[in-house]
């Protein structure tokens, strides 16, 4: 398995909120986790809110702990409520199931960390993340 690097994190979060700048996207926050949920990398934009590093983690750990992005797991939190708010508590409030959080994969389709991204629209942060992931030689999974 490669190992997911301070550098490839960094290439992500720079790539994600280049990405926003072009979308016109609000100011972001960009959390990198490694696959044992520890925090990498994260960039806070001027003017981002003061809860953004938080949510961020949150998507990114919680696709991490679930092994789903963030839109899958929002579409199984709406039909099943009752299961992810007892996950929630579970994770002592570290899982935020909503778009914007994204498995990072290495060549071989291994999981090598999360990528979560707060701060705008989830589908513009989850778009973000995407890039960034892209540019850093490795592939995005939001399924």
């Amino acid at each position: 398995m490669q190992t997911f690097t301070l550098d490839q994190a960094s290439v992500i979060v720079d790539a994600a909120l280049a990405h926003a700048r072009e979308l016109g996207c609000h100011p972001l926050t960009v959390a990198v986790l490694d696959a044992g949920g520890h925090l990498l990398a994260l960039k806070r934009e001027d003017g981002s809110g003061i809860l953004r590093p938080q949510i961020a983690q949150a998507k990114a750990w919680g696709a991490l702990g679930m092994g789903h992005g963030g839109r899958t797991l929002a579409e199984r939190a709406a039909s099943a409520p009752a299961f992810y708010a007892a996950l929630t508590d579970i994770s002592g409030g570290r899982i935020a199931p909503v778009p914007g959080g994204v498995l990072v994969r290495d060549a071989q389709g291994n999981v090598v960390g999360a990528v979560g991204i707060s701060g705008d629209h989830p589908d513009k942060d989850e778009a973000c993340a995407m890039r960034g992931i892209g540019r850093a030689g490795l592939q995005a999974d939001v399924t």
